[in-house]
């Protein structure tokens, strides 16, 4: 598990801070949001480490942080909408001594670390949405074929049959664009901002799909018992979290820029 949250999407906005004391390091701070945060036995969390650093990304570090460590308690799980398989929890660090040891990598260097990693997790929320989106599809196809109204099934009405064509459409374009993605990332030339728009694109076209399962499905799409209405509320995370999507059409429009 590792701890951003609380700057939520800026990075460089930490506030959870480690000064050095001696060869130790004490940690303050606080963390919410954390995915499986309430189970964890080790935590990666992230500090700021050097406040008069020439810019905020230079003076981030790692640290582990294990269950049971003087000064760091969890609070409750908090109640989400969805995605109910999984805890996310509040973490806290009241003056938590760290050994020299329990820095990860490179003091001050935390940043660029995480930024080197960041694109393979944009990535698979990508995918994650593309699976989730053509699960929908599948759900929603079945259901509009076996579904009686007005003397027939659904899908002999072309209306229905137009929608399904255009989230199919949707979603081979899409799987391709991740597919490119997948090898761009095996090869290691996926970038920030190529990781970026798969993120962003894939997971509002899961939430677009999720939209018209349900609605196709009518009634029973709103009920729990439906699978879709379960995809529908698990989609809507996508375009929040690993960086909301306002953030991810920002780091892509800086790459058009760039001189």
């Amino acid at each position: 598990v590792i701890c951003l949250c609380s700057a939520f999407s800026d990075l460089q906005g930490i506030k959870t801070n480690a000064k050095r004391d001696g060869d130790d390091w004490i940690l303050n701070g606080s963390k919410v949001f954390i995915t499986n945060g309430y189970l964890a036995d080790v935590v990666i969390v992230v500090a700021v480490t050097d406040p008069a650093a020439k810019s905020p990304a230079h003076g981030i570090s790692l640290f582990i942080v294990e269950a049971g460590m003087p000064g760091f308690s969890k609070g409750r799980k908090l109640k989400k909408m969805g995605f109910k398989a999984q805890d996310t929890a509040e973490l806290f660090f009241e003056d938590v001594r760290l050994p020299a040891a329990q820095l990860l990598g490179t003091v001050n260097k935390g940043f660029f670390m995480l930024m080197k990693e960041l694109p393979q997790e944009r990535l698979l929320i990508a995918s994650l949405s593309q699976s989730g989106a053509e699960f929908v599809f599948e759900e929603t196809r079945q259901y509009v074929k076996a579904r009686k109204a007005f003397g027939h099934t659904l899908s002999n009405l072309q209306t229905i049959q137009h929608r399904l064509a255009e989230m199919k459409t949707d979603l081979c374009v899409s799987r391709a664009f991740v597919d490119q993605c997948l090898e761009m990332l095996n090869e290691g030339r996926l970038d920030s901002e190529t990781a970026s728009m798969a993120k962003y694109w894939v997971s509002d076209l899961f939430n677009k799909i999720a939209y018209q399962g349900v609605q196709l499905h009518g009634g029973w799409g709103y009920m729990w018992e439906f699978p879709v209405c379960k995809a529908y509320v698990d989609a809507r995370l996508q375009p929040i979290y690993g960086g909301a999507n306002e953030i991810m059409k920002e780091l892509i429009a800086r790459s058009i820029f760039k001189s």
